[in-house]
């Protein structure tokens, strides 16, 4: 069995939401699993420390996941049109997986989600979509061959699914969101297969 990494940080709950539906599309492709992960909240004070643990939910990510995995599905909540500091804190510590090419040639995508229709889901998806390639990751968008692309009101887009969660943050996705997340955990498992079969 093979492992992809999902990778997200959530702050109240609708990109871990998205991230378990990835997750339930990558255990659909024979052969493939997923392995959540999350990544601690940062704080300005320095002597803030979080748990090693997670209070609940997944573990925290450690190299060793990056390292094992076989693709990733990166998400993060958006914040002005950038990815939360949470996720990059995490990937602006990766410089001795980046020497040592952990990720080079492996597949990724990417997801998120804003408050408002406008809130800029692309432009973050666009900015997790950076180190990845700085790490020759092989990026994976949502081609429109998915019917839920043009059906849906929510979120969803080419880069990635996405979540319109709304001014109150309701982590609860959408028909269209779920099928697209499915779709989008699927792709990169498969391809993550065909790759892995050609090595």
């Amino acid at each position: 069995m093979r492992e992809i990494l999902v990778l997200y940080y959530s702050h109240r709950g609708s990109v871990r939401a998205l991230a378990e539906q990835i997750a339930y599309g990558i255990h659909q492709v024979p052969g493939m699993a997923a392995r959540v992960r999350t990544v601690p909240k940062v704080s300005t004070v320095c002597e803030a420390l979080e748990r090693d643990i997670p209070a609940d939910g997944p573990p925290y990510v450690e190299v060793r996941d990056l390292e094992e995995c076989v693709g990733l599905a990166l998400g993060s909540p958006t914040r002005f049109g950038n990815m939360a500091a949470p996720m990059k804190y995490f990937l602006d510590g990766l410089a001795g997986a980046w020497v040592n090419g952990t990720l080079a040639g492996k597949p990724a995508c990417v997801f998120s989600s804003t408050a408002s229709h406008h809130g800029g889901q692309e432009s973050t998806l666009l900015s997790m979509m950076l180190p990845l390639l700085h790490h020759g990751m092989l990026l994976l968008g949502l081609p429109y061959t998915e019917p839920a692309l043009n059906a849906t009101r929510t979120g969803g887009t080419p880069y990635g699914v996405t979540h319109l969660a709304g001014p109150d943050g309701v982590p609860v996705l959408s028909p269209e969101e779920i099928t697209l997340a499915q779709a989008q955990g699927r792709r990169l498992a498969s391809i993550a297969a065909r790759l892995e079969s050609t090595c």
